[in-house]
């Protein structure tokens, strides 16, 4: 969330940065933080007359004055007015301060400074590429899918019977290969630092507003209605609230952890949009990393959390690119993303398979997670930062198009070996 004061202090520069990512009208939230204030004004003052009051009855009756009479009376009638003003204006306050904050839910964060100026995905910026030496001959190797269900690892007709289209079913060395995956990624993560989380599945409305996904995203989720519980769409929602309304201390931070969920996403406005595969599902495996830092370290940690999530592809040796999203493509809470995108020969094209972004004091200032410095005085938010380590279905169509062998099998990227126990599926 970002910061009234700063949007009433700078109204001309914050609003020069959201025009950057579309449209936004600042007007309204300006009138009705004036009226709030006004409101607030004029509450203090009659508070601080009530309260002049009650000391000036004390007063007077302590001096002698009869509590009946007619100059504590008036006393007492103006105090009276006063308390029924207060009881008019208190709601009105509530409302306003309502509205601001319904408003203040709804505008994303602010771009950095040095993010690409650009309106959609195709001015993002090409960073550098990994592995070009690695990609396969354009020898008319069957898209995951197809090398899925011919090794019979995984099936889709299945899940329709089950659930409904948009869900997979994975069998035999399918179902070990994901597992394995999920392992490995752990493993990795936590030789690099990170504290293995095993959060709840189900997440509530608080948390889900703490990390950006509530107001704007409610369509792309899926709702408990009885129980004001969401399936979470990323481990990124409990992650961010581990720590909500708490105060740390500037002496625990940096804090990583990683975390594997399942994940489950309506995919609304994607319809016709990779309707195969493992791309784009309603339910997806993908582990999470997630950093709770000092605000002077975050640009420094967004690059570390980039490069942890590169060496998992790395070390599977899948060929790779890293984009910088432009301003136009940034996630809600991001102000900088990296996007690694892993190459496919199917479709002879890097698709996305990581997001890594920096979002500041957005989510610490939504789920009001702050820290404190030592030896000063108040609080600060914290600077939150989150990355896919990886997106488990993606990296396992990228394993099976590109380790396709001629007779038909896929060989099994070395590092996993030891996982699976064979080196063929």
């Amino acid at each position: 969330m970002l910061d009234l004061k700063q949007i009433r202090d700078n109204t001309q520069l914050v609003a020069a940065a959201l025009a950057q990512r579309g449209e936004y009208d600042l007007g309204p939230l300006l009138e009705l933080d004036a009226q709030q204030r006004a409101i607030e004004g004029q509450r203090s003052q009659l508070q601080s007359r009530s309260n002049e009051i009650g000391k000036a009855v004390g007063q007077k009756i302590k001096a002698g004055a009869a509590p009946q009479g007619p100059e504590i009376m008036a006393l007492r009638d103006e105090g009276n007015q006063i308390k029924q003003q207060l009881s008019e204006l208190e709601p009105q306050e509530r409302d306003l301060k309502a509205q601001i904050e319904e408003i203040l839910l709804s505008l994303p964060n602010l771009p950095s400074d040095s993010t690409p100026v650009g309106q959609n995905e195709t001015e993002n910026v090409e960073v550098r590429r990994w592995g070009d030496e690695l990609i396969p001959p354009d020898d008319g190797r069957l898209p995951h899918w197809e090398i899925g269900e011919k090794l019979g690892i995984l099936n889709f007709e299945q899940s329709v019977k089950i659930s409904q289209s948009r869900f997979v079913t994975l069998i035999g060395a399918g179902a070990a290969l994901e597992r394995a995956l999920i392992q490995f990624m752990l493993d990795r993560h936590i030789r690099a630092g990170y504290t293995e989380i095993m959060p709840p599945y189900l997440v509530n409305s608080q948390a889900l507003t703490g990390s950006g996904q509530l107001p704007k995203f409610a369509e792309e989720s899926f709702r408990c209605d009885r129980d004001d519980l969401w399936l979470t769409p990323t481990a990124e929602v409990p992650l961010t609230n581990l720590h909500r309304d708490a105060i740390l201390s500037a002496e625990d931070l940096p804090l990583y952890y990683c975390a594997y969920t399942p994940c489950f996403r309506r995919e609304a406005g994607s319809y016709g949009r990779d309707t195969r595969g493992l791309i784009r599902l309603h339910q997806f495996n993908k582990v999470e990393m997630y950093k709770f830092v000092h605000p002077d370290q975050s640009s420094a940690e967004l690059e570390t959390l980039t490069q942890d999530a590169e060496d998992i592809l790395q070390l599977l040796k899948l060929p790779y690119r890293v984009l910088e999203l432009c301003t136009g493509d940034l996630g809600f809470s991001a102000t900088k993303t990296y996007d690694l995108e892993v190459w496919l020969p199917s479709s002879g094209k890097y698709r996305e398979i990581s997001s890594c972004s920096n979002c500041l004091d957005f989510q610490g200032r939504r789920a009001n997670v702050r820290f404190k410095d030592p030896g000063q005085k108040g609080t600060h938010y914290v600077h939150t930062l989150n990355g896919s380590g990886l997106a488990i279905g993606r990296t396992m169509a990228a394993i099976l198009e590109n380790y396709q062998q001629p007779d038909g099998q896929v060989a099994v990227p070395e590092v996993l070996q030891p996982y699976l126990q064979r080196e063929k599926l």
